[in-house]
């Protein structure tokens, strides 16, 4: 399993980096993104943190750890400004909050998001038809996700993202221990999104391929 979309006590997670990572690798993780909740208030304390530590629980545990941050409820306006700046941080994956339906996310994220240097757009909800070649134009990567609420719109997102030609991943969202997702289930919940066996494999490619260049 590489799950590119988990959260740590830095946010609203449970646990610290360290339990995360050491769990992730236990139940057969490959690679890990600790994508914490962020904003321009408080990037600067997340990100150097997360790096910090991310090589070290890498050769610890046995599985790429990729600091990042998840760009969550900005004003559209505002992204593109919040993704440089995550950059110059030192994120090396930047994820958006995108328009859920379970979240008052404000109108326009979506667009937003994939004008700016994002790398994946989280949970798009009922993302357009206009937006989906967008994210295949720049190469960013749609989520399907495996988070109750989210997941609401995963059929969705599937189906406009194969017939748009963006490319999917699969992540958890997840913030406590029993959100981390083995790879069975997590292809029942692609199956359940309407994809085939050969789609899931190309999901699970499009996260491989995004943490190597990534990780350079």
């Amino acid at each position: 399993m590489i799950d590119l979309h988990t959260h740590t006590i830095f946010s609203d997670g449970e646990l610290i980096p360290a339990e995360l990572t050491r769990r992730a690798a236990v139940a057969g993780y490959r690679a890990i993104g600790l994508t914490d909740h962020g904003d321009m208030s408080n990037m600067d304390l997340i990100i150097p943190r997360l790096v910090r530590v991310a090589e070290d629980l890498s050769q610890a545990w046995g599985l790429t750890v990729v600091p990042g941050i998840e760009l969550t409820h900005i004003p559209p306006a505002a992204i593109a400004e919040a993704a440089r700046e995550a950059r110059k941080l030192g994120a090396k994956l930047v994820v958006c909050h995108g328009e859920t339906l379970s979240e008052p996310v404000a109108e326009g994220t979506n667009r937003a998001a994939l004008e700016a240097d994002i790398d994946i757009l989280a949970h798009p909800g009922l993302i357009s038809e206009e937006e989906v070649r967008l994210a295949a134009e720049r190469g960013i990567c749609l989520e399907l996700t495996t988070r109750s609420g989210h997941s609401l719109s995963n059929g969705h997102v599937a189906r406009a993202a194969l017939v748009g030609g963006a490319r999917l991943v699969l992540n958890t969202d997840s913030h406590a221990p029993g959100d981390l997702t083995p790879l069975e289930k997590a292809r029942r919940i692609a199956f359940g999104a309407g994809l085939s066996e050969a789609q899931f494999e190309q999901c699970r490619r499009n996260s491989e391929e995004l943490v190597k260049r990534l990780m350079g």
